[in-house]
């Protein structure tokens, strides 16, 4: 592993969605999930040592958190808004983030799956689209603890992955909200 990002994981005492842009950087610099596995097993965050499998579902928890926070408070007469004409609409996004997590559930289960993405118009109300993200975070949740934490010495796929989408997400999701004068509950002063 190069001395800078050794560097960088002893200095990473953070929350989970930096340790999650950590991750994501070392494995894009190294081009190994061996890194992942070898920061996580390190505790490499200055913190109580955890096993692979309690990190992810972790990271996976406080990411779904977020989302589903920002999805329950937006107003939704603004869940059309779109920041610009071909993208999708902010409830739009929040669909794409619960597809990910339904593709994480079925991937986690050992079915054959690919990403099917979920259709936005199927879910027209604020309520719908919040139902389906809590159900999609209840699902892929339940799979991820069924999982032995043995399993997560392999693989890490699919939570990476859709761990990191869902972050990416995130990020686009404040945007919704600055372009609308809206702060973000997460930025809110406490």
């Amino acid at each position: 592993m190069p001395a800078s990002i050794a560097v960088r994981i002893r200095l990473c005492k953070r929350g989970a969605t930096e340790r999650v842009i950590l991750i994501a950087t070392m494995l894009r610099l190294v081009g190994s999930k061996i890194a992942l596995a070898a920061a996580l097993a390190a505790g490499a965050y200055g913190q109580t040592a955890k096993t692979p499998a309690e990190e992810i579902a972790g990271v996976f928890a406080y990411v779904n958190h977020n989302v589903l926070e920002m999805a329950k408070d937006f107003p939704a007469d603004k869940y059309d808004f779109r920041l610009r004409p071909e993208m999708r609409s902010f409830g739009a996004v929040i669909v794409h983030i619960a597809s990910g997590n339904v593709f994480a559930a079925k991937f986690g289960r050992g079915e054959k799956v690919k990403w099917d993405e979920l259709d936005p118009a199927n879910y027209k109300t604020k309520e719908q689209v919040v139902a389906l993200l809590e159900k999609s975070i209840a699902d892929a949740t339940a799979t991820l603890k069924s999982l032995s934490p043995d399993s997560f010495h392999k693989t890490v796929e699919p939570w990476l992955l859709v761990t990191e989408h869902s972050g990416e997400h995130y990020g686009l999701l404040v945007a919704y909200y600055r372009a609308n004068g809206l702060v973000p509950p997460a930025s809110r002063k406490k």
